[in-house]
């Protein structure tokens, strides 16, 4: 973030005169009225371009600016205004904003004050000595960029929820204020799309996870874990009580992914067959071990009835539930609403992310359970 607060550093030095209307300032003009504009004119040129906390351009259009310098300077450092000028377009309040954009995906760079010039990672993806080169750059830039980087983090490897939803997250959870989620919404999904982030389903979009392949991602995971554990209470008696058939291969999961899993946010896990099977009611005792637990985990792959009833019952019971299936279709269509964590087999990094992610979600939904409970739709006459 440290080139991206030199760049609009710059802009604040800018002449706000020049700014708004790309013209100098007329000389008739008292010297009074003329710095008490520039005064004025420089607040806003300098709040309209940093106020926001989030590129206000896609990561394609950010580099329109970048890609100017490269072709007509040779990537040399310029002023802003000689970049304005490689675009072709006028020297005002929006041209600095995308200079702001860039800034925030990592593509400029200001080397000596009044200077800017493009990155490294612009060359990465401009000018690719090998084929993986242009889509690690476009990834490496959506991962730089403040908002969008930890809206993707926290849905990685789910659906986006559906828009109220996500609206409502994107203002209480990321800061993003309510009259702009509808221009984040589109940047987001049009950043992810061109960094082959994303898939979509119907009308469902799923964001890939690439924890593995990128080392960023994993440090960030990291310190997103550290963070969620210091802010949640956890006691050494509390439980995580795991949903799940015993059957293999998905019984095997218990071992390899659930309990490390559970383990990693500091919660006890259990599971009815290894844990509180015994003498008395076998019911009694699922009924106790749900009741119990802090927080749920589900594992709803290939439908199990048992599965389901005790999801019926940790629902009856507002308990925080982690969904969790390895394909769409066996997610029951009235549960779509709540987050789901999907993992692929096929990919030789599966585990590692699915601990990941389970660690993390179950204490996101100690934290907000609101994201994790099953909500009752009360339909009135």
């Amino acid at each position: 973030m440290a080139n991206e607060s030199s760049v609009l550093g710059q802009i604040e030095d800018l002449d706000p005169e020049v700014v708004k209307t790309g013209r100098k300032k007329s000389k008739k003009k008292s010297k009074a009225k003329s710095k008490n504009r520039s005064t004025v004119l420089r607040n806003t040129v300098t709040k309209s371009a940093t106020q926001s906390n989030y590129p206000r351009h896609s990561v394609e259009r950010a580099l329109r600016v970048p890609r100017a310098i490269m072709e007509q300077n040779a990537g040399k450092e310029c002023t802003p205004k000689q970049a304005a000028e490689f675009v072709g377009v006028g020297y005002g309040g929006d041209f600095a904003v995308e200079i702001s954009s860039s800034a925030k995906y990592g593509f400029l760079e200001r080397p000596t004050p009044g200077q800017i010039r493009p990155t490294e990672l612009v060359k990465k993806i401009l000018r690719p000595q090998e084929p993986a080169e242009e889509l690690s750059g476009y990834r490496g830039a959506v991962l730089k960029a403040p908002v969008i980087s930890d809206v993707y983090q926290h849905y990685r490897g789910e659906n986006l929820p559906d828009r109220q939803f996500l609206d409502n997250a994107l203002t209480d959870k990321f800061g993003v204020p309510q009259e702009k989620t509808g221009e984040f919404t589109d940047i987001f999904l049009e950043s992810l799309e061109k960094a082959k982030l994303l898939e979509k389903t119907g009308d469902k979009v799923r964001l890939l996870d690439i924890s593995e392949s990128q080392p960023e991602i994993k440090t960030e995971i990291s310190g997103r874990l550290k963070k969620l554990g210091q802010e949640v209470s956890i006691r050494a008696t509390d439980s995580c009580f795991v949903m799940m058939a015993f059957a293999s291969p998905y019984g095997d999961y218990y071992k390899k992914i659930y309990e490390p899993a559970i383990a990693k946010a500091g919660l006890n896990p259990v599971r009815a067959d290894a844990d509180i099977f015994g003498t008395g009611k076998i019911m009694d005792q699922i009924w106790s071990g749900i009741n119990a637990a802090k927080v749920l985990v589900a594992e709803l792959t290939k439908r199990n009835t048992n599965v389901f009833y005790e999801l019926g019952l940790a629902h009856a019971l507002q308990k925080p539930v982690v969904l969790i299936s390895s394909n769409e279709e066996d997610v029951p269509f009235d549960l779509q609403h709540i987050r789901v964590i999907y993992y692929d087999v096929n990919d030789p990094f599966w585990g590692e992310k699915l601990i990941e992610k389970v660690a993390e979600n179950v204490l996101s939904a100690i934290r907000n359970p609101e994201e994790a409970v099953f909500k009752r739709v009360v339909q009135t006459n």
